[in-house]
């Protein structure tokens, strides 16, 4: 009996020591963690409020915030952890292991992500915007974390991933008010280089969409095998660019016969000489 009592002792002595000892280190631990949560919870909300005020995608700002919050929160265990006791040293090893693993295994993936979250921060295009990227042109029709989808001019949906969308040359025809349209058009030789001017302008006068500033353009470009090119430029509206472009051409095909001009077309003359 008494040497149960002894043992009793021994123990209360050591839980006694212990609580002694790590006492003031757990309830510093929990005083840290209710003050770290506290904070992290202050500045997410700051992020938060600061991405909304900026020129940041709205669609990426949750991402952002999780984000924060998630490194906030992690370093807040670490740190009490670490005030318990707990070796730190080798979990940090481990956490830095798997990350190193989780990245090799989803390199393509995390590529994509990376270059989502660049084109959404330094928007070099938009939703509605038409470009040309990866050997497509269309409409982009959305923007997400991974990937960009194109509407193309016969309604075909193209998926781009965004790894190669955020790091390759792409051409973004709407990031600009206004575009210039070229047009080369050719005469017979022996035409008049007057009427195929007053033609020019005339055409160009009748259509309201057309810019006067900057002025068109018309000069003369190649003195061809077959013909006398012309380099014609005029300024539009970029969402006139097509519309233009066609109905010029149109009208230099249906009406060149009114202004005594012929398009001329690649042709040989043989010429037979018969012995008498």
């Amino acid at each position: 009996m008494e040497q149960q009592v002894i043992v009793v002792n021994n123990y209360l002595e050591k839980i006694t020591d212990f609580g002694f000892e790590y006492a003031p280190k757990l309830v510093g631990a929990i005083i840290v963690l209710f003050i770290g949560l506290w904070v992290s919870n202050l500045i997410t909300k700051g992020v938060r409020k600061s991405l909304e005020k900026s020129n940041i995608d709205q669609s990426l700002v949750p991402f952002l915030r999780s984000i924060t919050n998630i490194i906030l929160k992690v370093l807040l265990a670490i740190t009490v952890m670490g005030m318990i006791g707990i070796q730190m040293t080798s979990f940090v090893a481990i956490i830095g292991a798997a990350g190193l693993a989780v990245g090799l295994a989803l390199s393509g993936t995390l590529q994509n992500f990376a270059g989502g979250v660049i084109i959404l921060i330094l928007k070099p295009f938009k939703i509605g915007d038409f470009i040309e990227a990866q050997g497509y042109t269309g409409t982009v029709k959305e923007i997400s974390i991974f990937s960009t989808l194109l509407n193309t001019v016969d309604k075909k949906l193209i998926i781009i991933p965004n790894g190669p969308l955020s790091t390759d040359a792409l051409t973004n025809f709407s990031a600009e008010p206004t575009r210039r349209v070229d047009w080369t058009y050719g005469i017979a030789y022996g035409d008049d280089l007057e009427n195929f001017k007053k033609a020019i302008n005339d055409f160009i006068a009748e259509d309201p969409r057309i810019l006067q500033d900057p002025a068109p353009f018309i000069g003369l470009s190649e003195l061809a095998g077959s013909s006398v090119n012309f380099a014609v430029r005029v300024w539009v509206d970029s969402p006139d660019y097509w519309d233009v472009f066609y109905d010029m051409n149109e009208k230099v095909y249906t009406r060149f016969g009114e202004y005594k001009l012929n398009i001329p077309f690649p042709q040989m003359d043989v010429y037979v000489h018969k012995n008498q």
